[in-house]
């Protein structure tokens, strides 16, 4: 049997009694550890995640209830076995999804479909992330953002729990009606809810809304409930492009565990968005696209270890 990799908890960043470079402030709330640092006129606020031990992917049974027919239990498979992972290292994570701000900030552009400064930045491809971190890391002095890994990101979405979703169990009533989801996540739902935007995506067909609007998108970021840990979004609203590539799972423990990592190849995607149902906006969910792929779901939140 193996020994569990040693858990840094030696460093801390309030054992530590210095904040870290990049930060104009930080400080502790419920929520644990956080710090923020500012570019242009956008300030960005990240969270500290602890190191420690979680389940990965999702409970058989909680799979078989939402599988309607014997063939939609493929869509389910990606998520088993659950298994148990440990990582060593604690690390910062933006508390919500890259807003257009910071990206306009950094990149003197916006791509986003759904354009305002509060919502995700969204049809942005892996590559073009590479993009934003490389100019983002050589302005702020001592920043090293990169994008999590797949078990970083679930570790974080997690925040200590090991339910369908980190606030619970999801009781689906419908093809787009999931109750416990409302007070977390924008998704098929309630993305409508009195939108704002004339962008808006026609979503007058979408059948079992909870509540039923003929226009959605993405939302402002940070209106819903955050998770244990302070992290918002981290369900619905835009898709999160992960650091490396998908992995098959097994039954066996993982320390620090990576999929692929060569250039091209497919990168991880999790947290479902806001035109999807709520079968796809739970913690386990994963999904994968080629790096140059762009879509109006699609953003990213980032990391530093």
């Amino acid at each position: 049997m193996q020994t569990p990799l040693a858990i840094d908890t030696a460093w801390h960043p309030l054992v530590s009694g210095n904040p870290p470079e990049w930060a104009c402030a930080w400080g502790q709330d419920e929520y644990g550890v956080f710090a923020a640092f500012t570019l242009g006129d956008v300030t960005q606020r990240l969270r500290w995640i602890p190191p420690g031990r979680f389940l990965m992917g999702s409970a058989e049974h909680e799979t078989e209830s939402l599988a309607r027919q014997d063939s939609e239990r493929k869509w389910f498979e990606a998520e088993h076995p659950q298994h148990e992972v440990y990582l060593s290292q604690g690390f910062w994570l933006f508390d919500m999804p890259c807003t257009q701000a910071l990206w306009e900030a950094v990149m003197n552009s916006n791509p986003s479909r759904f354009k305002s400064r509060n919502r995700p930045v969204e049809n942005v491809s892996w590559d073009d992330v590479q993009a934003f971190l490389q100019r983002i890391n050589e302005r702020v002095p001592g920043l090293n953002l990169i994008l999590p890994s797949e078990a970083q990101w679930e570790h974080a979405c997690r925040a200590g729990t090991n339910t369908a979703l980190y606030s619970g169990a999801i009781d689906i009533l419908g093809e787009c009606n999931a109750p416990a989801l409302d007070r977390i996540a924008w998704y098929t739902g309630n993305s409508g809810v009195e939108y704002d935007l004339a962008e808006g995506e026609d979503s007058s067909a979408w059948p079992d809304m909870q509540y039923p609007n003929p226009r959605s998108g993405t939302r402002e970021v940070g209106r819903k409930q955050p998770n244990p840990w302070g992290l918002y979004d981290m369900l619905g609203n835009v898709w999160e492009w992960c650091a490396d590539g998908y992995r098959d799972y097994g039954p066996e423990t993982q320390f620090n565990p990576l999929g692929p990592l060569e250039y091209g190849g497919d990168r991880v995607v999790r947290g479902g968005a806001w035109l999807n149902g709520p079968r796809s906006c739970r913690c386990a969910v994963r999904i994968h696209n080629v790096p140059n792929f762009r879509w109006y779901s699609l953003g990213f939140r980032c990391a530093l270890v």
